[in-house]
Order: C-alpha cells, then structure tokens, then sequence
C-alpha cells in the first residue's frame, strides 16, 4: 500500500525495524531537547504529515522499550489519526516514573500502525442474539 507523507522532519521517513513488524517508529523533531518531569505529559511533533486512503486510519501506540526502561506512554493510548486528517502528527507522551526523561531530535518515540477499519451502521432492536457468554463481563472465566 502507499500513502502519500509530508516529511517536514529532519529524520528520515517511519520505518518498519524488522522484517515481521506491525508498527513503523516514529521520531521526534525538535528545535530544542523535551524534559518530561515525573508525570508530566507533552505534545512532541514528528515532523510527519500524511494522507491515508479512505477506509484506514494510523494508530499510535506507546514503544513497548521506552515504557519499561523508563516508563514512557502515551496518554491517548492508541491515538488515532484519520483519513481525513491532514494536520502534523503529533504524539502526546507522559512520563509515568520518578526520573526526568529527555526527548531530542530523532529520538523513536511512539510505534504507528496502519489498519484497515470499517464504519457502522446501527440496527436499532429491543433484543440481541443469545451467545454461551451472554452477559458475562470482567472476570466472568475466572483468575
């Protein structure tokens, strides 16, 4: 699939790290070095600026090595960017640890990924089909 990208950043385009990988990293582009207090949560630019296909929408995760190396995520886990969509991308991180953590220029710090979506139409009814579950909601299976 191509998708049509703007890269106004001074890294290279997203990139999958591996030959099996879901997500392509994405970098930060700055002017100047991000410091995230403990709890602290800032809005960090990518640089990038793309055009998805109708039907599809990017997802921005959290990278799993930041979170448990320095408990880095990302508040609006997964942020959703959608087709027509035509604004920076952005990533808002946070700092969930008791350490100060820096973010510069071409630092990875969020995981993307494209996937295929469909939108709903509602069938409004007064009953729904009875499933084996039913009902059954949080710990319904057991520990």
């Amino acid at each position: 699939m191509n998708i049509r990208i703007i890269n106004k950043s001074k890294n290279s385009l997203p990139a999958y790290e591996t030959l099996h990988a879901a997500g392509m990293d994405l970098r930060a582009d700055l002017d100047e070095t991000i410091s995230l207090k403990p709890m602290e949560r800032k809005l960090v630019p990518t640089g990038l600026y793309i055009e998805l296909p109708v039907g599809f929408e990017a997802q921005i995760r959290p990278r799993s090595g930041l979170a448990f190396k320095h408990g880095i995520g990302i508040v609006n886990s997964p942020g959703t960017i959608d087709a027509d969509y035509r604004g920076e991308i952005k990533v808002l991180l946070i700092n969930y640890s008791d350490q100060h953590f820096e973010v510069n220029t071409g630092d990875r710090i969020a995981q993307m990924v494209v996937a295929r979506h469909e939108q709903v139409s509602w069938e409004q009814v007064e009953v729904l089909n009875e499933t084996t579950r039913g009902a059954g909601g949080y710990g319904h299976t057991g520990v």
